[in-house]
């Protein structure tokens, strides 16, 4: 009777113990889910169970973090990448997806909310760079390597989520419909379309340029000549000359070669050689005065190099001077001068009270050395406060 009772009672008492009949694959999945939330308050859930966003500012700039969950999950990884794309070493060479070996080594029993947090540690640790902007999409006719076959929902850059067919309803046909359609009709079957990455559904892209726009022939681009919608030529003709000319390529291209449109093709053409011709001549004219001008600059930023490298060591010599002759270098000097004009003048009157000079001597020799120590504190005096006043103002001397 167990293919009329199939759920025996250790399956129903297994089903029974795991909330809500899940399998412990979805238990593990919840689990970690249950985890990226705990560990990030801020995170949003764009679509249960497939695909969560957080965003977080670093630097002033703001990058949302998407973890899109493949329907295998945990079993298989789930694929984290960033908007706007960033310059990081955790990034591929896009920047926008993850590689980072916690990511590519992510097992069923890894943490996600860690892994998460680990990467936002690292890009406070090593803020990332906005990548540059570039016009031409990178997976538009290629498919990148690495490239899940499942994409974010909340970037505008990637498709939705293929649709699941979980409920696909199968239809019975007969063995005579089966055999009849088989054997009466045939239809071979078709190779299926190329994929071109996530953008496959997407369509070509289309010139912005006006082609309808009259280009001249001495532009960048070349009008063809207006194709009539009939040719009197051909009228002239009987039913067999049209028939000859239908089944010999010869006549047909020697009728075709009489026509005034290839003509005018064919003379713009040669024009066009011509004036090409024209043109290479006269560069090839110019060449020896380019040259000339050339090395004329050549030689000019020799001579600014020299001229730079002069102008630098008058500059350090410049600096060195009025470091020399700055207001704290004087007063140290006129400091260093006071002191050596009154050692001067004290070994001066101890030669005198020894006897070794005459009162005459030694009062003309004293008195001049006391003056010029006077003189020398004085000054230092002044500059001091000449420069107590200026710092003031914050203007250096």
């Amino acid at each position: 009777m167990s293919w009329l009772f199939p759920l025996t009672k250790s399956a129903s008492s297994s089903a029974a113990g795991s909330p809500g009949g899940l399998t412990s694959l979805q238990q593990q999945k919840q689990r970690l889910i249950e985890s990226l939330r705990n560990s990030h308050s801020s995170i949003a859930e764009i679509q249960k169970d497939v695909e969560y966003r957080l965003p977080f500012t670093v630097n002033n700039l703001t990058i949302n973090i998407n973890i899109l969950l493949p329907p295998q999950f945990p079993q298989e990884k789930p694929v984290i990448s960033v908007y706007p794309p960033i310059r990081h070493h955790l990034m591929d060479k896009q920047g926008v997806y993850v590689t980072s070996p916690l990511v590519n080594n992510f097992t069923m029993h890894s943490d996600l909310g860690k892994i998460i947090q680990s990467l936002l540690d690292e890009f406070w640790k090593n803020p990332p760079v906005l990548a540059p902007s570039s016009t031409a999409f990178p997976y538009l006719y290629s498919n990148p390597g690495g490239m899940p076959p499942y994409a974010s929902q909340g970037f505008p850059f990637l498709p939705p989520y293929p649709p699941q067919e979980a409920n696909r309803t199968i239809t019975s046909l007969s063995v005579a419909d089966t055999i009849s359609s088989s054997t009466t009709s045939y239809t071979p079957a078709k190779p299926a379309a190329p994929s071109f990455g996530v953008l496959s559904n997407l369509p070509l892209p289309v010139p912005t340029t006006d082609t309808s726009a009259p280009v001249s022939q001495d532009g960048f681009g070349y009008k063809m000549p207006d194709i009539p919608d009939t040719f009197p030529e051909l009228s002239e003709l009987s039913v067999s000359q049209l028939t000859d000319m239908n089944d010999q390529e010869e006549i047909l291209l020697e009728q075709f070669l009489t026509l005034p449109q290839l003509k005018q093709i064919i003379t713009d053409k040669d024009d066009l050689v011509k004036s090409i011709e024209e043109l290479a001549r006269k560069n090839l004219l110019l060449e020896p005065s380019l040259e000339a001008k050339r090395q004329t600059v050549l030689d000019k930023y020799e001579l600014l190099t020299q001229l730079k490298s002069t102008f630098e060591k008058k500059m350090q010599r410049q600096h060195e001077l009025s470091e020399s002759c700055s207001a704290s270098a004087l007063q140290a000097r006129l400091k260093v001068a006071a002191h050596e004009a009154e050692e001067e003048s004290d070994n001066i009157a101890e030669d005198f009270l020894e006897g070794k000079t005459e009162i005459d001597d030694f009062l003309s020799s004293f008195m001049e050395k006391r003056t010029i120590c006077h003189c020398r504190r004085a000054k230092e005096e002044k500059l001091q406060q000449a420069i107590a006043m200026h710092s003031q103002f914050h203007t250096p001397l």
